[in-house]
């Protein structure tokens, strides 16, 4: 969401992005309609740091109306050709390219920590009308499973060198209703590695530092998963709050 190296390396990457990163479960969806006491279904929704529509695409599908909102040049381009009935603007959370008041809800999916929340708040609490809903969610990976919490342990010592200024916290407090949805995917061994190298951390890395951490993970996933096939967990983590 930034012009920073970091979050425009996206761009480079925006096809594997779109091919391997996991989506959100329908009760993801159905937690957002009754926090904010109304459905999706015919709502103005601003979907911002949309990247290639991953989320847009779901909210499309429940019958709103949305509108992307995407800073990077590749994403932007990804979502084009995914979904290309749907509205895209460019910009991002910081200066939202919105008419003030006018939506029924303003979305952020694995986007937020992209901002500086001194602007985006603002922006966002700007931008929708009395009553409007503004809701954030990421996917979290699910360390209560042994598997995955060591990945976790590895993948933390990879990024040490890179850590993220705002490491990803959603907002809280008063007025911010929070809320937490586990699920889970099945899929190849090699689309779980492809999902992680296109964290921001491994597009900046340099490709014999990466290619390195992804072989050596490849093994321990062999060993985990004979079959070939990964049994991802995740939470997401979820906060709403009402202009």
């Amino acid at each position: 969401m930034t012009g920073s190296p970091r979050a425009r390396s996206f761009d480079r990457a925006a096809g594997r992005y779109a091919a391997n990163r996991p989506s959100y479960p329908p009760a993801l969806l159905d937690a957002v309609e009754e926090l904010a006491g109304r459905p999706l279904s015919g709502a103005l929704v601003a979907d911002v740091g949309a990247g290639t529509g991953i989320a847009t695409a779901l909210l499309h599908d429940r019958g709103a109306r949305v509108v992307a909102v995407e800073p990077g040049d590749g994403m932007a381009a990804e979502l084009r050709r995914n979904l290309p009935d749907v509205a895209l603007v460019r910009g991002d959370g910081d200066r939202l390219p919105l008419a003030s008041g006018a939506f029924d809800f303003v979305t952020y999916a694995q986007a937020w920590h992209w901002t500086d929340p001194r602007r985006s708040v603002p922006e966002a609490l700007r931008v929708l009308r009395p009553g409007g809903a503004f809701a954030l969610w990421r996917n979290d990976p699910d360390i209560s499973v042994p598997w995955i919490a060591a990945e976790q342990t590895r993948l933390r010592g990879f990024f040490a060198a890179l850590s993220h200024p705002r490491a990803g916290r959603l907002p809280d407090g008063p007025g911010f209703t929070e809320l937490r949805v586990p699920w889970s995917r099945r899929v190849p061994v090699e689309v779980h590695l492809a999902n992680i190298g296109t964290q921001s951390a491994f597009l900046v890395s340099g490709e014999e530092r990466s290619r390195a951490f992804l072989a050596a993970e490849r093994e321990h996933l062999a060993r985990q998963f004979p079959d070939g096939m990964v049994d991802e967990h995740y939470v997401v983590a979820l906060v709403l709050a009402i202009r």
